[in-house]
């Protein structure tokens, strides 16, 4: 009696080796729905089958990783070796539950993506993070763990200081004529011209200067970043980080690479191992592409050139994004562009048809007199885009036509720029990277908003309810 399973008769079938090979997408599908949805339909586990727990320290080994620092590969694959080893010794308990099943088959594509080896070493089950001040990640661990002592010898006590739970991150990013996707997720379009502040808190100030991309058009796009790491006791003085287009510096401006003590080892993609500070830059590509990690307040940012303009993505807990005053409150990733700013109209972006400007600036560049733009000769040719071809140009590196293949579009119809193209692709790919949320990452324009091809939640609850009936009555 108890076997764990589906709530549908039959269904217990789907996890049969053959069953799962064919179904198997489809099983991940109706596992993730099922359970995500929270509506309760799906036996998640017996008492005996300790597959909740598997995942919940899974989870617990990976929340602190971060993809684009180095050494997150070994610990990842050591943290998915501790995962499967716990499956296989709850595997006997578990038999017959779809959720077990799914982990499994999860389990063996991510080895199997990430290229981890099945024998290895394997992460702690309760690994003891030492305790590093000038290390966020280490500092809420600590506090979280100290909380959670506190609640078991006070039970009766129901205060906890907000600063015990554990951390939440918030992304935002800019790149193109600027789009700009907030803290919340709103994507914008905006005119912005000069300088505008980003993010400004007690911890960190991020201000972007835009200047006008071709002559009469509101469009803007970013040529100036600076970056200003704030003071923080024991840790870090004030560092300033400033790139401007074609000098992308790999150092703060008082020409150091890092700042604070050294830490704890990390290893890198060669295998090597060194010591980590409380805030360093890393180049990925000589003057296209830096990384700044301020690991002391847990900030991660990345600044690209992309021909003549930059881009930035920042990831930053979300405790210290909201530690501001009042006379801070001007912050685009925090409340979004002015309305008088915005291009886009409450989040549809209309794409210019035929825009004059730059067909004055093709002119003006044919013109043997008209030097000022000859250099522009090193970031490509600037051509006049038609709809169809912006379109499949951008296809070319955006196969999902979100907000980002939508936005590339724009920027291509708007400034015949080709170098949008791969802003876009990079700004994607780096919101990837940093993105705590991977069910967030999609954006589409408003347009595709009321499409059928997408499900509100109530659509996915009945989904979840339909789909492992409809199955189990096929396989009968």
């Amino acid at each position: 009696m108890g076997r764990a399973g589906c709530c549908c008769r039959g269904a217990e079938r789907l996890t049969s080796p053959s069953m799962v090979r064919r179904f198997r997408p489809l099983l991940l599908l109706i596992i993730a729905l099922c359970c995500g949805a929270h509506i309760g339909q799906c036996q998640v586990a017996t008492p005996q089958c300790r597959i909740q727990k598997c995942t919940t320290d899974f989870v617990s080994l990976t929340s602190h990783l971060n993809p684009v620092v180095d050494g997150f590969h070994t610990e990842f694959c050591k943290a998915l070796r501790a995962y499967s080893a716990c499956t296989q010794r709850t595997a006997k308990a578990c038999r017959g539950n779809l959720v077990f099943h799914s982990a499994v088959l999860g389990i063996s594509d991510l080895m199997s993506q990430r290229n981890c080896s099945r024998d290895g070493p394997t992460s702690p089950t309760h690994p003891e993070i030492p305790f590093e001040p000038c290390n966020y990640h280490s500092r809420t661990q600590h506090a979280h763990t100290q909380s959670h002592a506190h609640a078991h010898s006070h039970s009766h006590t129901h205060s906890h200081s907000h600063g015990h739970s554990r951390a939440g991150y918030l992304f935002c990013g800019l790149f193109g004529d600027p789009h700009l996707r907030t803290f919340k997720d709103s994507f914008q379009t905006c005119k912005v011209e000069g300088a505008w502040p980003l993010i400004d808190n007690d911890y960190l100030s991020v201000q972007v200067t835009n200047v006008p991309v071709v002559p009469g058009s509101s469009a803007t796009a970013t040529n100036k970043i600076t970056i200003i790491f704030k003071p923080y006791e024991g840790c870090t003085d004030q560092r300033v980080y400033q790139a401007v287009t074609d000098n992308l510096p790999a150092a703060f401006d008082d020409g150091t690479v890092s700042s604070g003590d050294p830490m704890h080892n990390s290893a890198g993609a060669d295998g090597a191992s060194r010591k980590v500070r409380a805030l360093w830059i890393s180049e990925r590509s000589p003057g296209r592409h830096v990384e700044l990690h301020a690991g002391y307040i847990g900030v991660t940012v990345i600044v690209r050139q992309l021909g003549r303009y930059l881009t930035l993505a920042v990831r930053i807990p979300e405790e210290l994004a909201q530690a501001y005053d009042a006379t801070q409150d001007l912050q685009l990733c925090l409340n979004g562009c002015p309305s008088a700013e915005r291009i886009d109209q409450a989040g549809h972006l209309p794409l210019p048809v035929s825009p004059p400007a730059l067909g004055l600036q093709l002119q003006q560049l044919r013109r043997p007199s008209y030097s000022s733009q000859t250099q522009t000769s090193a970031y490509g040719s600037t051509q006049v885009f038609g709809v169809e071809g912006a379109r499949e140009r951008c296809r070319e590196q955006l196969e999902v036509e979100d907000i980002y293949f939508h936005s590339c579009v724009f920027d291509l119809l708007t400034t015949g720029d080709a170098n949008f193209t791969v802003a876009a692709y990079s700004a994607q790919k780096d919101m990837e990277s940093l993105h705590p949320h991977r069910d967030s990452w999609r954006i589409y324009p408003r347009s595709f908003a009321t499409s059928s091809l997408h499900f509100d939640s109530q659509n996915f609850k009945r989904l979840a309810l339909l789909l492992p009936c409809f199955l189990s009555t096929v396989l009968m």
